[in-house]
């Protein structure tokens, strides 16, 4: 158990790689707070200032009801402490049964939710880590409580890149299409309508819409398949109510719903058609989701010609053939989100796709663009698993014969000059 000066602690919440999040009295005052502190005996600069950083976003969302209120930082050791106000209640995710909840239970929770969510957006504050472990509930007093803003940004558009599945930010089976970092498109407010139509899913089904331990099918999943209906896997569910989850869950964060309050408002008519006829008849969504934010839409136009003629060099290069495409022209005119643009198409079909730039500030550096793209591969392909990494290895070995110690050294010395 976790030693902390000043506080006794009560109970052990949980513990994760990176922190400890603990039930606690503070002795001056008897008051009962939650404690969460860094898991590190010495963390990094960074690691200290994102801890920082997520108690100022807490601190930005301070007297909003349903957010988690925050009651201090202060150093412990060599790290520092979170005093967070306590709740009494349990994640969601202990209360998802099998068989899923059933609707006059899970509609009232849907709609608290969605409406402190809709509060958090006011503040521009985008999670990005919606989950029913992050969601506190008290089924005795109707509490309901949004925790955990670790990953949350003050932010209106942010623009993922691409990382390996180990380090990609968010809950692996929540994480929208945008967030993997491979749609070339922008991450907004939206982002968090798809882990809530994911937790919803969760919710009434009793089984996530993607399940699997490689994170690489995970995230090409979100990517690219439609899941099951939720009425696909119980009939008990209504239509309308199956859909409001499908829209949610949308690929493009442009077909999804484009506020918290249009959400809410769907939400609330299943309610009282289920209170009122005990039956939800269909409806038409989305009636009342009016943006309360403008957002252009992250699709490139007037390149239909240059994206055709790159789909048609992969499908070469599937095919068996070795292929590689020169795009030039002058600086800002989009090369760079032009080639980005691919990064779905072959996402989808399970494919390696590298790009490097010839950039003006490496041009004394020999064929830095491909060493860039060849960096690119290879972290891709440590994503795998042991087998294909087996496969690689194999294949590289036999490719190089006797030349693999001349070929690393080359790559030691170019890395060091880039």
């Amino acid at each position: 158990m976790v030693d902390i000066q000043g506080f006794q602690i009560l109970s052990k919440i949980h513990e994760s790689a990176g922190s400890i999040v603990c039930h606690a009295m503070r002795s001056r005052d008897q008051k009962h707070v939650i404690v969460k502190l860094l898991n590190k005996e010495y963390p990094t600069m960074s690691e200290l200032n994102r801890f920082r950083r997520e108690y100022e976003i807490i601190r930005i969302l301070d007297k909003i009801p349903g957010v988690i209120g925050g009651c201090g930082i202060e150093p412990h050791k060599n790290t520092l402490m979170m005093l967070l106000e306590y709740m009494d209640g349990e994640p969601l995710k202990k209360w998802i049964r099998p068989t899923g909840m059933p609707l006059y239970e899970a509609l009232p929770i849907f709609i608290a939710i969605t409406g402190i969510l809709g509060r958090i957006h006011q503040k521009n504050v985008i999670h990005k880590d919606l989950n029913p472990a992050n969601i506190l509930m008290n089924p005795s007093t109707g509490e309901i409580k949004v925790i955990d803003f670790g990953l949350s940004t003050v932010l209106s558009l942010e623009n993922p890149e691409a990382k390996d599945p180990g380090e990609i930010e968010g809950s692996l089976a929540y994480i929208s299409p945008e967030q993997t970092g491979r749609m070339n498109r922008s991450l907004d407010y939206r982002t968090d309508f798809y882990s809530l139509g994911v937790m919803f899913y969760e919710v009434l089904t009793g089984r996530l819409p993607f399940a699997g331990s490689d994170p690489v099918e995970m995230i090409h999943c979100h990517i690219a398949k439609s899941p099951i209906s939720p009425r696909g896997i119980n009939r008990n569910i209504p239509a309308v109510l199956s859909d409001i989850v499908t829209k949610l869950m949308s690929k493009t964060a442009g077909e999804r719903y484009q506020s918290a309050w249009g959400i809410q408002h769907d939400l609330r008519q299943c309610l009282e058609g289920l209170g009122a006829a005990g039956a939800v008849a269909p409806f038409t969504l989305g009636r009342q989701d009016i943006p309360d934010k403008f957002q252009l839409p992250g699709k490139l136009y007037g390149r239909e010609r240059e994206i055709d003629r790159l789909l048609e060099a992969f499908d070469r290069a599937a095919g068996g053939r070795r292929e590689m495409v020169l795009v030039y022209g002058p600086s800002g005119i989009g090369k760079s989100f032009l080639a980005r643009e691919m990064s779905k198409p072959v996402a989808l079909r399970k494919g390696h796709y590298i790009y490097g730039k010839f950039d003006e500030l490496h041009k004394n550096f020999p064929y830095s663009a491909l060493i860039d793209a060849l960096r690119g591969l290879i972290r891709q392909i440590l994503t795998e698993s042991e087998t294909e990494l087996d496969r690689w290895r194999n294949g590289l070995f036999k490719a190089f014969g006797g030349h693999g110690k001349l070929i690393s050294a080359a790559s030691k010395t170019s890395r060091t000059c880039a």
